[in-house]
């Protein structure tokens, strides 16, 4: 049997070196596969692009596995530059049986991909497959989650023992799995795709500039009966927040409201969107009661409560966003005429 066709997209936003680090790491994972990288620019206006391209041409590894250097002429976010490399495709314009995304401050562990791929091939049920991922130092991180709901919003804020107890099977978090396990979404810094299912449900939604939009994307398959499972023997090295900045973040940015408000709200209505801003106030209030009496420490950026309620009041009385991009619908048969649009 002829093996399957595997196209590895790495999505890079101003990080150049540490995304050749990332691709060479996928690339010698890759060697012995039927696979491609394609690394997309997000428009970073610092000249990456070149930068990829000349690292690319003169690195011995890029020989082993075929490597393309596209750029996205807009910068439209982590699920639109991913969106970008998918439908770049195959470089001989064929349609590809997986799809492999790499955050560009994620580095796979050998065996890594193959163990995903070799997963997903033998769990017919399962449409996406993502990594254990850990630190540098091998610190565990957690990237394995339910989905938000109204009780995970007031389990999550209220940070109080007893609610956490009682609420444990609706928070978010679920840990750090020790076995292969289904779970409802996955961080996306290392998450192989099936094909069809894209073809089925969509790509990354657009309307996310960053954050929820893996969450969306593995809700949208589990309703179409596709299963998302963590693959414990799949293990990955990831950085984190070299693109985004979030460590230094001094307040929360206004797309990460925009993107919790829409997933909730697109999802199950503008009415279960207030409820689930109701509950995070509630549980948020209860936290800062204790704070007060307790002298505890702020666990929340500056003004994060009062930066969500005036975001979320805005959004539930005003006219509901439109969608940039409709991608719900549209299969990923495109590849040829893709790169034919590309910039010059």
């Amino acid at each position: 049997m002829q093996q399957p066709r595997l196209l590895t997209v790495v999505l890079n936003y101003r990080t150049p070196d540490m995304t050749l680090r990332a691709v060479e790491a996928a690339v010698r994972e890759l060697v012995d596969l039927r696979a491609e990288v394609v690394v997309v620019d997000n428009a970073s206006g610092d000249g990456s692009f070149e930068k990829l391209t000349a690292g690319i041409a003169r690195a011995s590894w890029g020989r082993d596995v075929p490597v393309r250097v596209v750029a996205s002429p807009v910068n439209g976010g982590f699920g639109a530059g991913n969106n970008f490399g998918i439908r770049a495709g195959l470089a001989d314009g064929s349609r590809p049986d997986y799809v492999y995304i790499l955050n560009s401050d994620a580095f796979p562990d050998p065996g890594s991909i193959r163990c995903l791929l070799t997963h997903l091939q033998t769990h017919p049920d399962a449409g996406f497959a993502g990594s254990y991922i850990h630190g540098p130092e091998g610190d565990a991180h957690i990237t394995a989650f339910r989905f938000p709901s109204i009780l995970s919003e007031l389990e999550g804020s209220a940070r109080f023992g007893p609610i956490s107890r009682l609420l444990r099977y609706r928070a978010v978090p679920i840990g750090v799995p020790s076995v292969t396990v289904r779970v409802d979404w996955l961080a996306g810094a290392s998450m192989l795709m099936r094909m069809d299912v894209l073809d089925e449900i969509g790509l990354f939604d657009e309307e996310f500039f960053l954050y929820f939009e893996e969450t969306d994307l593995c809700l949208r398959a589990a309703r179409a009966g596709h299963e998302t499972h963590y693959v414990r023997g799949s293990e990955v090295t990831h950085i984190g927040s070299v693109s985004t900045g979030m460590k230094t973040w001094a307040r929360m940015p206004t797309y990460w409201f925009d993107s919790r408000w829409y997933y909730f709200s697109h999802n199950h209505g503008r009415f279960y969107a207030a409820l689930a801003t109701l509950a995070h106030a509630t549980g948020g209030l209860l936290w800062r009661l204790r704070r007060l009496v307790q002298s505890k420490p702020s666990a929340d950026p500056p003004q994060f409560l009062r930066d969500l309620l005036l975001h979320d009041f805005k959004a539930l009385t005003g006219a509901p966003p439109e969608k940039r991009l409709a991608v719900r619908a549209t299969p990923v048969r495109i590849a040829a005429k893709a790169r034919a649009e590309q910039p010059r």
